[in-house]
């Protein structure tokens, strides 16, 4: 499997066979995954795998505390910022809409919503799960290097036949993780990551990506390029020639 083919058929999986994940690809991948990159070299990521035993029985200290309603521990970071503005709401939004659309489950169905959300603390099935830490005295930069670190790992599992889903909501379980993992007292969970082979049988919705010109500004000399919203043309911001409009030339 090339770069391109392990980017584009990675997603977040959300049902897994219970087929175990053999210890030597889950060394080798983490081996890997080492080499991303990371300001000055800090290496800012502390890393656990859990299988078997204790992943069940963390599967179970969650479960049992989602049955009965058990309150969320206190944050340690924010996931969103209070208030989202467009055009991130509007793709949190329809996000949402496609997840729980692709489950047969109604925005108005709060219950069913909160039963589909529990599904993410018992790993959807996965029999392997790697929970990521960041020591709390870290910048945000420090944070970014983390995510380049688990951008890694995902890709490194698709080249194995594997697939992942990266789980930010284990954040709000953190006092039970450290139950089972003991982590040192200055790291904080990021985030959680279910691993294993995918159930096919389970169905869902691929979430779509931005179309380019959304996200992405091709400087070029002296010119910035801003696409018009309606036609196939650019308008040129900056420069002597200001204000005109050209055709993109894809020759």
């Amino acid at each position: 499997m090339d770069v391109y083919e392990a980017v584009t058929s990675r997603r977040a999986v959300r049902g897994f066979t219970d087929r175990p994940v053999p210890r030597e690809v889950l060394e080798r991948v983490l081996s890997a995954a080492a080499w991303a990159p990371s300001g000055s070299n800090l290496q800012p990521w502390h890393a656990y795998v859990l299988t078997g035993g204790p992943l069940a029985e963390l599967k179970k200290r969650v479960g049992d505390r989602v049955a009965v309603g058990d309150p969320w521990d206190e944050r340690e970071y924010e996931m969103y910022p209070p208030a989202l503005k467009s055009p991130y709401c509007d793709r949190r939004s329809a996000f949402g809409k496609e997840r729980y659309g692709a489950l047969g489950i109604a925005r108005e169905d709060l219950e069913a919503r909160q039963r589909a959300a529990a599904d993410n603390w018992q790993c959807f099935g996965a029999p392997a799960a790697l929970f990521c830490y960041i020591d709390r005295d870290m910048g945000l930069p420090q944070w970014a290097d983390v995510g380049m670190y688990l951008q890694t790992v995902m890709l490194l599992l698709r080249a194995e036949g594997l697939h992942s889903c990266p789980q930010m909501a284990w954040a709000k379980y953190h006092e039970t993780v450290a139950e089972v993992l003991s982590p040192p007292d200055g790291l904080i969970l990021f985030c959680g990551m279910s691993i294993g082979f995918e159930d096919v049988t389970v169905g869902y919705a691929r979430t779509g990506r931005a179309p380019l010109h959304e996200t992405v500004t091709f400087v070029e000399g002296l010119a910035r390029w801003r696409r018009t919203m309606n036609t196939g043309r650019f308008v040129v911001n900056r420069g002597p020639h200001a204000g005109a409009a050209v055709r993109w030339d894809h020759s």
